[in-house]
């Protein structure tokens, strides 16, 4: 029987350790990948603590996943050996539910999570739900696709989603993992983009992104420096601080106005304290969107800035946070 090598958190609250186990074989509606990347997510750390809802360990983390059809199960199309396939945080639906039969796999009741439900991408092979899968391009990378699966899908449905349109002033507060990639996505979609992080030292990285205009939130209120610029239409909030967040959305203009963040729950909407003004959230794309992203990418115009780890890498990154 051929092995494989993952990494695994064995109990709650315990390190990454890298075990050899047998490759499993894909039952019926499931798909044998073959990881050639996988993104670190800060939300594995959610499987490392070992309390969210449902979870059992030991768990497979991992769900950014860029991978290669290895073998299908029974009663699976349109997958084929060889196609190059990318899955995100949705790891499958049922069907069957209320939300599932309108089209809305995102908030299917039996909804599971790559990485969660069953084990992700920190391995050599996994097995996935054939449904959750996306098709990528060949003019794309692994190690490009693989962050677009989650971060880079979750900034470009908050833009493409939103209110917004090309001219309109878009706020990103936070340049990690999902804001440099949605500075790049608002730039490219026409929107007068203003950064928001903490430090100067940042305008140099918001500017080569592609950012308009950079507000530098520990000089002051990064809500009272929007509101200098007009007001935002919208604002993409990436860093989950609350006062931060709370204090850009300040400077949201008084059109109707959008903010969105990234949010686990499948809550929609909720008023805000100004008037006129919406804050929004959900959970992430399905393989729908997750594709269209994919596709859209072929040009290289907006990338994921990537660093590479051996096996041993998510080892020490995770301990870094």
């Amino acid at each position: 029987m051929a092995t494989m090598t993952v990494a695994r958190f064995p109990a709650a609250n315990a390190a990454l350790e890298l075990v050899t186990r047998e490759v499993p074989e894909p039952g019926a509606g499931q798909v044998l990948l073959r990881v050639r990347a996988c993104g670190i997510c800060h939300s594995d750390l959610f499987v490392q603590g070992g309390a969210f809802p449902g979870l059992r360990l030991p768990r497979v983390p991992g769900h950014e996943v860029a991978a290669v059809v290895e073998r299908v199960g029974p009663g699976v199309r349109p997958w084929r050996t060889g196609d190059r396939v990318g899955i995100g945080w949705h790891g499958g639906h049922c069907f069957v539910c209320d939300s599932c039969r309108v089209g809305d796999f995102i908030t299917c009741r039996e909804g599971q999570i790559t990485g969660f439900a069953y084990d992700g991408g920190y391995g050599e092979y996994m097995v996935a739900r054939a449904e959750a899968l996306a098709r990528i391009p060949d003019t794309l990378g692994d190690v490009e696709a693989a962050p677009l699966l989650c971060a880079g899908i979750t900034t470009f449905n908050a833009l493409r989603n939103s209110p917004a349109r090309p001219g309109d002033l878009v706020a990103v507060q936070g340049l990690g993992g999902l804001g440099h990639l949605a500075v790049q996505f608002a730039h490219r979609m026409g929107f007068r983009t203003v950064a928001i992080a903490r430090g100067d030292d940042k305008r140099p990285l918001a500017t080569q992104l592609g950012a308009d205009e950079y507000v530098d939130s520990a000089k002051g209120s990064a809500g009272q420096a929007l509101a200098a610029m007009g007001g935002a239409r919208v604002i993409v909030a990436t860093a989950p601080n609350a006062a931060a967040i709370e204090d850009a959305m300040r400077g949201l203009g008084s059109f109707c106005s959008s903010a969105r963040w990234r949010s686990r729950s499948p809550s929609r909407r909720c008023r805000s304290s100004r008037s006129g003004s919406r804050s929004g959230g959900g959970p992430a794309a399905t393989r729908r969107t997750r594709r269209t992203r994919c596709a859209s990418r072929r040009r290289p115009e907006s990338v994921p800035w990537s660093r590479p780890f051996p096996w041993r890498g998510p080892t020490r990154r995770l301990r870094a946070w």
